[in-house]
């Protein structure tokens, strides 16, 4: 992908040594905006007479890769990448850091400041973690250390999370004494305690990956360990709480910045092989676990016993003031010791003051179901990853299992706490107000079918206005930071990333999972992307032969999205490689209902993974007028591809096609080509040009 510049004799017409530049792009799940940055940079270059090599690090792994070489020549380097970008082979050199976003709106100016930016001194684990210039829409090392905990964490919670509800809602019977109970030995109660290992391993795989993030393998164990003492603080050493989700954040953010330090320690030679698998890993293990036991876990059991004694004061004050507080501290951690507080007071007072507990359980799914309405109320605010994980929020909102809101209270806790607590003290103050009583140690609607509550529609009442509250409060002040940021147009600049439904992430959130991508990035790490084959006695096939004449329209029909993906799933059907067009088309709507797949630039790319598909099938369409695709640049789709593959695609088909169609469409002169073919063949003639 280099670009020459200047003559051939290493100089310019005046004797002058051409400029050049190495970049690398990667973005979260590395699929599109990857390959989308990289040909953006290598226009720019072009345009600017400037030597420029992209290395791209997506889901078929890294291509391209810079070369000792490359980088030694060369005179800067651009990181544009959302994702832990390895910058200790460019010390020495100026580094550039910012968003993959960047890369693709703003090239030529990345490749100004470039070549001023400051210059990467030693060695460094991540982009964005401090070093390069900053300027773009960077994220810091911590955020990123954060996000890399919240991504590995989301995959349990929601298993153990929807294990839990459906264990409970099949298997369970209301018991006074003991909340929802499952008989012991029964199927559900081994389903239950499947659930049950999720969450336990819920904040340790947190709390780890934020460790791993900062500091590598060394700090994983002493990550997760800590994780362990934020989880089960009770039982590991007797404490009177757990520290929650906060305490695994401090956890991973201690471990990870503990074992960097430790590296720095100069130790005799003979010692350094074994500092990285054992001696870095005990000391930070043992130093970071009596810290926490006595340092950390000491305060919060005061804490925790001083609330209990305070809140058992305010038994006698006014329902909605009580509300109000077992509503705010309820909300406030999700299981960390303020909400255990408020939970603990409760249960100790059901036979003697059931309006207590009926406070806590119409304040106890609240935050679940304000976050997971949150995301439907205004998607663009949210990933694909939030919007899936917002879906199975919902579905354990109505189980009571206010874990489901963790994800989304680690990655943007400014926002998101406290807004959970406005809600849980609206909730908590209507039920307070209305004599709502629960006779059982559990909350949400499903208590409800049980026959625990007593005023069931002032119940649902309290439910429902605090989820609201939630909802609004946490839009409303994400789009307040955004606009502080300078954003627009939602939490990034960029469409979601067209994953593929079926790869990673059941359609319905009934499973979202942040390791979906990851999965299917590693399945196909380094597979090499092969050129189009060549037909026997013909021109080359278009993407391996997915795409035939018979896939081609010239124009279509339909107004609208729906009707088009329709329209392009029929023509697909023709070929005998779809046995369901109306599967098909669920499928790809249903994509479409987790986020765009208008890329901007007037192009759309519609998919779906579904056994709806025989064989690996893509189709291309033209729309003069343009079809409204819900791109964040505004532009409708003049130019949609539609990708079909199997459920058991091998090798993960589609990630390759989309990272070929995501290259090429970012050529300016292509897409013109392309909208101004005249018929199929000279279509086809165009679309060969993809290698």
């Amino acid at each position: 992908m280099t670009s020459p510049a200047g003559p051939p004799e290493g100089g310019d017409a005046s004797g002058r040594k051409p400029v050049k530049i190495v970049a690398v792009t990667a973005c979260p799940t590395g699929i599109a905006h990857t390959y989308m940055a990289a040909e953006k940079l290598q226009q720019a270059g072009d345009r600017l007479g400037i030597s420029i090599r992209v290395e791209t690090q997506g889901s078929i792994g890294a291509e391209n890769v810079l070369s000792d070489n490359d980088v030694r020549e060369a005179d800067a380097v651009i990181i544009a990448a959302d994702k832990e970008v390895d910058l200790e082979r460019f010390a020495g050199k100026r580094v550039l850091s910012t968003g993959v976003a960047d890369g693709i709106h703003k090239p030529e100016e990345l490749i100004r400041r470039a070549q001023s930016a400051p210059v990467q001194a030693g060695t460094s684990a991540a982009a964005g973690s401090g070093a390069g210039g900053g300027g773009g829409r960077q994220r810091s090392q911590a955020y990123k250390a954060l996000m890399n905990g919240v991504s590995h964490m989301i995959p349990f919670v929601v298993v153990g999370g929807l294990l839990l509800a459906v264990s409970l809602s099949l298997g369970g019977h209301a018991d006074a004494k003991g909340g929802l109970v499952i008989p012991d030995g029964t199927f559900w109660f081994y389903v239950n305690k499947l659930g049950v290992t999720g969450f336990s391993l819920m904040l340790p795989i947190f709390s780890g990956y934020i460790a791993y993030a900062l500091g590598d393998r060394p700090a994983l164990v002493p990550g997760m360990i800590g994780g362990f003492l934020a989880a089960d603080a009770v039982h590991i050493y007797g404490a009177d709480a757990n520290a929650g989700f906060l305490g695994a954040i401090a956890t991973g953010f201690l471990a990870g910045y503990l074992v960097v330090w430790i590296k720095k320690v100069k130790v005799p030679k003979v010692i350094q092989p074994i500092m990285p698998i054992i001696v870095i890993p005990i000391v930070s293990t043992v130093a970071l676990g009596l810290f926490y036991i006595y340092v950390i876990g000491q305060p919060i059991s005061w804490i925790f016993t001083h609330l209990t004694d305070w809140l058992n004061g305010m038994t006698g004050s006014s329902a909605i003031l009580l509300g109000t507080i077992i509503g705010l501290m309820i909300a406030f951690d999700m299981g960390g010791p303020v909400n255990k507080t408020a939970f603990l007071v409760a249960v100790g007072l059901i036979g003697t003051n059931n309006h207590v507990m009926g406070m806590a359980a119409a304040a106890i799914p609240v935050m679940p179901l304000g976050q997971g309405l949150a995301t439907l109320l205004r998607r663009k605010l949210y990933s694909d990853e939030e919007k899936e994980t917002g879906l199975a929020a919902l579905f354990m909102g109505f189980f009571g299992i206010s874990e489901g809101a963790i994800p989304f209270a680690a990655a943007r806790p400014a926002q998101v706490i406290p807004a959970n607590m406005l809600g849980g003290a609206v909730a908590g103050a209507i039920a307070g107000v209305a004599g709502v009583q629960d006779s059982v140690p559990h909350g949400g609607p499903i208590v409800s079918l049980f026959g625990a509550i007593s005023g069931v529609a002032m119940f649902f009442v309290a439910i429902a206005a605090g989820a609201v509250v939630t909802a609004l409060t946490t839009n409303a002040l994400i789009e307040f930071k955004l606009r502080r940021e300078g954003v627009t147009g939602g939490a990034s600049v960029l469409a979601p990333e067209p994953a593929l439904v079926g790869a990673g992430a059941p359609v319905g959130g009934g499973g979202a999972s942040a390791a979906g991508a990851g999965a299917a990035a590693a399945a196909v790490r380094t597979q090499p992307v092969p050129a189009a084959p060549v037909a026997a006695g013909g021109p080359p096939e278009v993407l391996s032969g997915y795409l035939t004449e018979q896939t081609v329209k010239t124009e279509l029909a339909s107004g609208s999205k729906e009707a088009a993906i329709r329209e392009m799933a029929e023509m697909l059907a023709t070929t005998g490689n779809v046995t369901d067009v109306d599967e098909l088309v669920r499928v790809a709507l249903a994509r479409e209902a987790q986020g765009t797949t208008g890329l901007g630039e007037s192009i759309a790319i519609p998919h779906a993974k579904t056994d709806a598909v025989t064989r690996p099938t893509v189709g291309f369409a033209r729309s003069d007028e343009g079809i409204e695709w819900g791109a964040l640049d505004g532009t409708k789709a003049r130019l949609v591809f539609m990708i079909s593959v199997p459920e058991a695609a091998a090798g993960d088909e589609h990630l390759r096609i989309l990272a070929l169609l995501s290259r090429k469409l970012m050529d300016t002169g292509f897409r013109e080509r392309l909208q101004a073919a005249s018929g199929k063949p000279a279509i086809l003639d165009v679309l060969r040009e993809i290698q």
